[in-house]
């Protein structure tokens, strides 16, 4: 039989993003399209990503993908291992705590005082919930995990921030990879759903405090729901 790549439907993935890099071959947006497969769930924990076939996927020079890779490896996404290689990283408690430390900074704060809290920005928060929805109505539990995504990726964007969207896409790339630890995909993102419906209400009545109040308990629960997971591995 033959073995199947664990990295080959991101390979395929980054192969069909690489127009948008076609122009402009820096290393940054490789960085970013490599990051967004991590945060989308298509590249796992332990995955090894061989530059050549990077290269290939993307139409990019070796030198580019060695830059996007030693700057995914400073954000802690990847790792390197000596004559080994680049692999995607597993995080441990501390990234954990440390990751969900910096969401509970961020998140309320951007829906507290930002400045694109608009009907676009409103309509893109709510969009992810009918999103989540959608796939728990289906049982596609591991779409549920892109949604949530998506849903605090639109949280972090009423800042209006370019800053803070780029910090919130490393969170979330590393928060893709915590969750691959969690035994149960629909027992950790089910009760999700309902919450994030909840905030986008509050979101949507204009109530910030409430729901910036919402989110912080919201991080909180997540937090101590994965760090019990993490003591039954």
């Amino acid at each position: 039989m033959t073995a199947v790549d664990p990295a080959s439907d991101a390979l395929a993935s980054l192969g069909r993003a690489r127009h948008l890099i076609a122009r402009t071959t820096t290393a940054e947006r490789v960085a970013d399209a490599v990051r967004e497969e991590v945060a989308e769930g298509r590249l796992l924990p332990g995955a090894r990503l061989p530059e050549q076939a990077l290269c290939a996927a993307l139409g990019v020079s070796r030198n580019t993908v060695r830059e996007a890779l030693s700057q995914l490896v400073s954000e802690r996404v990847l790792v390197r291992e000596h004559n080994r290689g680049v692999f995607v990283a597993e995080p441990d408690r501390d990234i954990v705590r440390d990751v969900y430390r910096a969401r509970r900074i961020l998140e309320p704060a951007a829906v507290r005082h930002g400045e694109a809290f608009d009907e676009a920005g409103v309509a893109l928060v709510r969009a992810a919930v009918t999103e989540g929805m959608a796939a728990a109505a289906d049982d596609r539990w591991d779409d549920v995990g892109s949604a949530n995504q998506h849903f605090h990726r639109a949280l972090v964007a009423l800042a209006g921030s370019a800053r803070l969207d780029q910090q919130m896409a490393l969170l979330l790339a590393e928060m893709r990879l915590v969750f691959h630890r969690m035994p149960d995909v629909r027992e950790f993102f089910e009760p999700y759903v309902a919450r994030n419906d909840v905030i986008a209400g509050l979101i949507e009545a204009g109530d910030r405090e409430a729901a910036a109040v919402e989110i912080t308990d919201y991080l909180h629960a997540a937090e101590k729901q994965l760090l019990a997971a993490y003591e039954q591995l």
